[in-house]
């Protein structure tokens, strides 16, 4: 007897409805990839001319564009913990400046991280890169929530165990190391980790944007059956600049865009492997980058595009990155978010998207920003604090107003001038630049002096806001003794 139509049809519903609640129900897996001093104008998709990168392009026409996305700092420690945190850097005790292979602290194993808080819920979670924050073993992935971790300690440009011996610096420098590739082993002794132990030393830096893509790869196939969570930040492209032999541009003055053009390459691979494995409908990928560029390397640094100065400043072109997120089903393909928000965020927007509350009792400075990723409604940030690359408090974004308090005489300001006839040299003040954003990114005109309300609005605000999160600060892990 031939089996009914309606019930062939009520079965094939069934079997449907059931794919779909399974979906629904089961955890999406994330990828955050994190480049190094990689600058806004720095991919096809966000106006690059030079560089090609045809994987990230696609990434944005199937996802959205973040234009306004931000950094808590503008170097690489402090801009880490803020992402992995959700937290201001100075909350967490990491915001002077950046940690070396002699420094004796780093990132408490009490913080609640992005890796903590998917542990939780049964994800599997790796991280396959640049850590820089904290290479003791306390400090390490694996003490913040992460099941393995592969890659290098700290920048790039660091000699285990004492930061000496390292070769000429400067673009000439970069040069010359670029003619070498062989000077990665022969010129560095930057360490690769796997774990807590060093398994290479020196890296080989040449292969280590590849051999990252190659272990997250491999993890998520691995994975595949559960949840995951990859963190992928690459070492690269912070100076100095290596890649492997075989797709290596001789010509010095093409190193960072050969660079860029291998990360676009390895991060199509992770894409390729997603899609492979019918992974699109249930994964988040957010790529990013943790500053603006290192202009003073030149060709060996990168572009802020439209945006004024690069790494190092609390201008535009040094916090605010290219950023896209994917999420083929979830995310709206080929559009585009303007609203303020930042890696600040990323934390409690995870929580969201798992529908998993954040612990209580632990003060955080992001916000839940999973609205912006399929509407068009306002972003529930409207402020923004901004410190300088040592932690200094300069500056705060409200709406579209950006106030910037620069310290006179550099990141340091006075501290150490000499005095004048006897008598030490009155401060100087600082220079007070008020921007409107919207219709001035660029930040070429400082509208300071036709706003002093707006001025001392902000400077009250700010001020205020950075006593809050002093008075609340938690410490950083310290080795003990030290």
């Amino acid at each position: 007897m031939p089996f009914p139509k309606f019930l062939s049809f009520l079965v094939f519903v069934l079997i449907l409805s059931a794919r779909f609640s399974d979906c629904a129900d089961s955890k999406p897996n994330f990828i955050i990839v994190f480049t190094d001093d990689q600058g806004y104008g720095d991919l096809g998709c966000f106006g690059s001319e030079t560089i090609k990168t045809p994987h990230l392009d696609r990434l944005a026409r199937e996802g959205r564009k973040f234009t306004n996305f931000l950094v808590a700092s503008p170097v690489c420690t402090p801009s880490r913990a803020a992402l992995l945190t959700g937290s201001y850097p100075k909350r967490v005790g990491l915001h002077e400046h950046v940690l070396f292979p002699s420094s004796t602290k780093g990132l408490n194993p009490d913080e609640h991280t992005i890796a903590d808080h998917l542990k939780q819920q049964g994800y599997a979670t790796a991280a396959f890169g640049k850590w820089h924050l904290g290479h003791h073993p306390e400090t390490l992935p694996r003490a913040n929530g992460f099941d393995v971790y592969y890659g290098i300690p700290y920048s790039n440009d660091m000699n285990h165990p004492d930061n000496k011996d390292k070769p000429k610096g400067g673009w000439e420098g970069m040069d010359i190391l670029w003619n070498d590739p062989e000077s990665t082993l022969t010129k560095w002794k930057t360490p690769l980790i796997e774990n807590e132990e060093i398994v290479e030393l020196p890296v080989d830096q040449r292969t280590i944007t590849r051999r990252c893509t190659d272990r997250a790869v491999d993890f998520i196939e691995k994975n595949r059956e559960q949840p995951f969570f990859v963190y992928l930040p690459y070492s690269m492209p912070h100076i100095p600049l290596y890649v492997p032999d075989d797709v290596r541009d001789p010509d010095p003055k093409r190193a960072y865009i050969n660079t860029i053009e291998h990360i676009d390459t390895e991060v199509g691979r992770v894409i390729g492997k997603i899609r492979e494995l019918d992974l699109e409908e249930n994964t988040y990928i957010i790529f990013a980058t943790d500053n603006g560029p290192w202009l003073q390397f030149k060709h060996h640094g990168g572009s802020a595009g439209p945006l004024r100065e690069g790494k190092g400043t609390t201008f535009e072109g040094g916090q605010r990155v290219p950023c896209i997120m994917w999420a083929p089903g979830r995310i709206p393909a080929g559009t585009e978010c303007d609203e303020v928000a930042g890696t600040i965020d990323l934390l409690p927007t995870i929580a969201a998207l798992t529908n998993t509350p954040l612990p209580e009792g632990r003060k955080i400075d992001g916000l839940d920003i999973s609205v912006l990723l399929t509407s068009d409604a306002e972003s529930p940030r409207d402020e923004f604090v901004y410190y300088t690359s040592r932690g200094v408090l300069e500056g705060i974004r409200q709406g579209k107003w950006k106030l910037l308090m620069k310290q006179p005489g550099g990141k340091r300001g006075n501290k150490g001038k000499a005095k004048a006839k006897g008598k030490q040299k009155a401060p100087r003040k600082p220079a007070v630049l008020l921007f409107d954003l919207d219709a001035d990114m660029g930040e070429q005109n400082n509208l300071a002096e036709a706003n002093p309300e707006v001025v001392a609005k902000l400077q009250a605000r700010m001020r205020e806001l950075d006593a809050e999160i002093e008075k609340n600060a938690r410490a950083p892990w310290v080795k003990p003794g030290s």
